[in-house]
């Protein structure tokens, strides 16, 4: 229990800040709602982010005890009031051209028109999304090195393709290119720029990790420290993070049209996810269930898949949520028969 103290801690402070608001606005009654709402939403960021906390989990473990505190505690700052937050603010500020000001105050007074203007750019924001979440779902799929398949040979001779140049990258982009006839004629170009800036961001970050690795052969101190942690790989974290969160906020909104209640109520989840990722990682687990990653990683894919198709067909939040718990629970039923075999030949 341990390793989710500060989330209880961060849960109790959240539905503090929840009754609070809800008592404020209507007694009571309104507090009540707030609490539940809070926990509702805190729920379903839990299980649209648990595959995040898989992934997570397998770059972390290489990282050391300053990085995961680092993670664990400027990381959910910036998870929580950047992304869930301050994020879709600023695509509202940059969409109706005012300020995060006059933003802010139409949040609070008048969430529907607030809560219009991020739907409005939702085709945008799936595509950044869906793309980055879509290259990280392929890298994994299609490399050649990856001596562990979930699928057998079906899987192993995907990994092959891998060994093709930049694969993963023309996937990407015919994937987005086949996504634009998903919007009308007003909006391809927009999305197109968007899904550009995820593959972008995704090979930008990439890119610096290499760059930090190759010169920590060479180096000490700085170097070291980046080594057994990794700012790119921090980097990539937050963004992979940031993909993950629209989703939720945008989920939260069938709910709530209340900012306030779904920032505390996803701040809640989102630490959750946190700790789980710890957890997940100083218990050993990844190498106790050889195919969770394997999971985690399909469950992206079809998240991936399910933000591209949400710029033109709504699918809902349950099903999103449930689609990545299924992978997972079947990732691990499968790790669970694995073992048993390879303890069963070592016996024999």
């Amino acid at each position: 229990m341990k390793h989710f103290r500060i989330s209880f801690i961060v849960t109790a402070v959240c539905l503090a800040i929840a009754g609070w608001w809800g008592y404020r606005a209507a007694g009571i009654t309104g507090a009540l709602s707030a609490l539940g709402i809070a926990m509702i939403l805190g729920v379903m960021e839990v299980s649209l982010s648990f595959d995040n906390a898989v992934v997570n989990a397998s770059v972390l473990k290489t990282w050391d005890d300053f990085w995961r505190k680092l993670f664990l505690g400027v990381g959910i700052i910036i998870a929580v009031f950047g992304m869930r937050l301050l994020f879709p603010l600023v695509i509202v500020a940059v969409a109706a051209d005012i300020g995060l000001t006059e933003v802010w105050t139409l949040a609070l007074n008048n969430p529907d028109e607030y809560s219009r203007h991020l739907t409005e750019h939702h085709a945008e924001v799936a595509a950044f999304g869906g793309i980055f979440l879509l290259m990280v779902f392929l890298n994994f799929i299609l490399d050649p090195e990856k001596e562990t398949h979930w699928l057998g040979n079906f899987e192993e001779k995907l990994g092959s393709l891998g060994k093709v140049s930049s694969i993963s990258i023309m996937v990407a982009l015919a994937t987005l290119l086949g996504c634009m006839t998903l919007v009308q004629e007003g909006q391809k170009l927009a999305v197109l720029l968007s899904g550009l800036w995820g593959l972008l961001i995704y090979v930008g970050v990439d890119a610096l990790s290499n760059y930090l690795e190759a010169g920590e052969e060479s180096e000490s101190g700085v170097g070291e420290m980046v080594k057994r942690g990794g700012i790119g790989g921090f980097l990539y974290l937050e963004v992979l993070d940031a993909s993950f969160s629209f989703d939720g906020v945008i989920g939260a909104f069938a709910i709530t049209k209340d900012v306030v209640i779904i920032m505390v109520g996803l701040a809640i989840g989102a630490m959750f996810v946190r700790s789980m990722t710890v957890y997940l990682v100083e218990k050993g687990t990844l190498d106790a269930y050889v195919y969770l990653e394997h999971g985690a990683h399909y469950a992206i894919g079809i998240l991936a898949a399910i933000m591209l198709a949400s710029m033109k067909f709504h699918v809902p939040e349950i099903f999103t949520g449930l689609i990545g718990v299924a992978f997972i629970a079947a990732s691990v039923w499968s790790s669970v028969r694995y073992r048993k075999r390879q303890e069963s030949l070592a016996m024999a």
